[in-house]
């Protein structure tokens, strides 16, 4: 039988291990947010390309990257946020998207083998865009002071290197993302 003072150091020793998985496994920094939810939106662009390879669409779609514009803009006025400020930081990750969907087709076509044969509905890929979309207006106004503050170039590179890691990004990922959130510091 295990004694009473045994048991509560097993506890405190078990806490204490606990609260070190638990303290490791929070985001780093107060931009990390933003940029783990930038990366999940770079992450559509491989559904989306499928789904205009498959169905022979464009890559540049210039109507409905106006309306995520819009979009965003009209989020960012609504929580008192500068809109230019949100336009710029969101054309960056068109832009990276679709880099990245430009890249798929440029492999799919040298290598057509390993070009898609299904892709998810396009519809369902942008609902997740654009939920995507208010989750990083919603942390630009929250991070506001950081991401116009001294720190901010130190603290999203902190950001984009943990994000990164934590998603295991290869080369062309961690590229996109740098090319994401290249505006995210005031004069980006």
């Amino acid at each position: 039988m295990v004694s009473s003072r045994m048991a509560v150091v097993l506890l405190v020793t078990l806490g204490v291990s606990v609260s070190g998985v638990r303290a490791y496994a929070e985001p780093a920094g107060p931009l990390y947010r933003l940029v783990d939810t930038a990366a999940q939106r770079l992450a559509t662009a491989e559904p989306v390309a499928a789904a205009k390879w498959l169905g022979g669409g464009s890559i540049t779609d210039r109507q409905r990257a106006d309306a995520v514009l819009d979009a965003v803009a009209a989020d960012a006025t609504a929580r008192g946020v500068d809109q230019g400020y949100v336009r710029k930081v969101f054309a960056d990750q068109i832009d990276a998207t679709e880099g990245i969907q430009y890249t798929r087709f440029g492999q799919w076509k040298f290598e057509p083998a390993t070009a898609p044969t299904s892709a998810p509905d396009l519809s369902q890929s942008r609902a997740q865009i654009d939920a995507f979309n208010r989750t990083m207006v919603e942390e630009i106004a929250r991070q506001w002071n950081w991401l116009h503050g001294p720190d901010c170039a130190a603290e999203l590179t902190d950001a984009t290197d943990a994000v990164a890691d934590a998603r295991s990004l290869d080369p062309l990922y961690r590229h996109a993302l740098s090319a994401a959130t290249r505006s995210y510091c005031r004069g980006g």
